[in-house]
């Protein structure tokens, strides 16, 4: 078969791609399938939600700090041999997850899930990259966009689903066949990268790091359900992670050989990248949390409904992915950042009107819209990241925009919630002030239900507070989302030519990352 595969070396590389979306596809669904099961495992465990929320806390924490070395390690002992352990570790770990018993083995099984997650992605996106050429990377970003954007939003559909029609052990055993064709089909088809032998590993830089991040996640995680910096614990995570970022850095800059490549930031594109790549994570990954539970909570959909109406926003990206991949040909990637940025500052300004009586209808088409624009963005972003960034950097540069964009989006999720929380609660407080007997609404003849002085009038009043309140909140925060959205724009005059780039670099970059 090898043999065959080596004659045909189109086959083979779109072999290699169905292998690479596998492991994408499966690290990006675990990173929210879990997410609907929570409850169900809750009453499996015997355990609050609070302890139970560290099945989510544990992946997360994880994969963030396993994420850092990656790079090192790729280039260390070949990209392969690595990508083939993380797959498998992966689908082992899953089925640990499948089968626990008790809480605490099923959050050391997702403690093991996510280091072996952590790089499937950016090893995949590094993959990818040096299977095309410059002038089809685009298309090659777009294929693997898919996998990671599809995943965290069909995710909760997905979960859903298996949970309600069988249970939530399957939630984590649906990884089993997928991991094993991955691992199989990796062995066969992926080339080995060189090994670096001479290299020696920083334990100064990642320790410093990987508790700057743990701290980090932690802080982010918990802050919400423990009043932020209210809590002696949250101030304590805080200072631990300043301590460990200050500590990585100030090391990482006097040393020969750092934990990171630092020569990566000597890259334009690289860097405006990273920072674009800050602003979806700030922006977008936050508006994926904040439907969901608007959704259900507020205009009363069930899960599965609720899935359906988010799969609208999965097609308007899946769509946009398929076309941005071959406009990068013809267009320049800072015209498609644009336009991407733009309808989802459009798409967020119609999510700050959202009311109880909005229709589904509006809600899909709005969802459809900012899908389309975030595929619009994602796809160039990614490509144009690397596009002048030399080979043996590509690793470590995915790497890196890897976890700048896992980071960002924690940061954004957590501000968006500790904002709708807030302003749920300033809202309701003022509201409540115009419940008097001087407001001339509550005179009315449609509101005498209200003004009965009786208990169920009283909770009737209630509940329309915290239903307007939490509306008016929901709002706010769409409409400030849209804001950095609008920020932003201006500065896609830094990101290069694409097109230049992609002349420049020519079919003999190809031919050296493949030889």
């Amino acid at each position: 078969m090898s043999r065959v595969l080596a004659d045909r070396p189109i086959l083979r590389r779109n072999l290699t791609t169905v292998c690479l979306m596998t492991a994408t596809i499966m690290q990006a669904l675990d990173s929210t399938i879990a997410n609907v099961a929570l409850p169900y495992m809750q009453g499996s465990f015997s355990s609050s939600y609070d302890q139970v929320a560290w099945v989510l806390t544990s992946y997360i924490v994880a994969s963030a700090i396993a994420t850092a070395p990656i790079g090192w390690i790729s280039e260390r002992y070949g990209r392969k041999k690595l990508f083939m352990a993380c797959a498998a570790g992966f689908t082992f770990a899953s089925v640990l997850c499948g089968l626990a018993q008790t809480l605490e083995q099923m959050v050391l099984f997702r403690v093991l899930q996510g280091v072996f997650g952590a790089g499937l992605v950016p090893l995949s996106q590094a993959a990818m990259l040096d299977a095309y050429p410059v002038h089809q990377r685009g298309q090659a970003m777009a294929i693997w966009g898919m996998g990671v954007m599809l995943g965290p939003i069909m995710g909760p559909t997905l979960g859903g689903w298996l949970t309600e029609n069988y249970t939530w052990h399957w939630v984590f055993l649906i990884n089993l066949p997928f991991g094993i064709i991955t691992v199989i089909g990796l062995y066969l088809l992926m080339d080995e990268t060189k090994p670096s032998d001479g290299m020696r590993f920083d334990w100064f830089g990642f320790i410093a790091l990987s508790v700057g991040i743990g701290s980090l996640q932690l802080m982010l995680d918990r802050g919400e359900s423990v009043s932020w910096f209210e809590s002696p614990e949250i101030i304590a995570e805080a200072a631990v992670a300043a301590a460990g970022f200050y500590y990585f850095l100030s090391h990482s800059l006097t040393i020969k050989e750092p934990f990171n490549r630092f020569e990566l930031f000597r890259n334009r594109d690289f860097v405006t990248g990273c920072f674009f790549m800050v602003m979806i994570g700030l922006v977008l990954f936050s508006t994926m949390a904040l439907i969901t539970p608007f959704l259900q909570h507020v205009m009363g959909y069930p899960i599965i409904d609720t899935g359906n109406m988010i799969a609208a926003r999965g097609a308007g990206t899946f769509l946009a992915m398929m076309v941005a991949g071959r406009l990068m040909q013809f267009i320049e990637a800072r015209y498609l950042l644009f336009i991407g940025f733009s309808l989802n500052a459009i798409s967020l300004w119609a999510m700050s009107g959202f009311t109880e009586q909005t229709t589904g209808f509006s809600v899909f088409t709005t969802g459809m819209l900012g899908g389309f624009g975030l595929g619009t963005v994602f796809i160039p972003l990614n490509a144009v990241s690397f596009l002048t960034l030399p080979g043996h950097l590509r690793t470590a540069g995915t790497t890196v925009i890897t976890l700048v964009r896992n980071v960002s989006s924690s940061i954004g999720i957590s501000l968006a919630i500790a904002s709708l929380t807030s302003t749920t609660t300033l809202m309701r407080a003022r509201l409540a002030e115009n419940v008097t007997p001087f407001n001339d609404a509550l005179q009315m003849p449609s509101a005498a239900q209200l003004n009965a002085g009786t208990d169920q009038s009283n909770a009737m009043l209630d509940a329309m507070l915290n239903q307007q309140a939490t509306v008016m909140a929901f709002d706010n925060v769409f409409y400030l989302l849209m804001w950095v959205c609008i920020i932003a724009m201006p500065f896609i005059a830094f990101v290069g030519s694409s097109r230049l780039a992609m002349k420049k670099s020519g079919p003999q970059q190809h031919a050296a990352a493949m030889d």
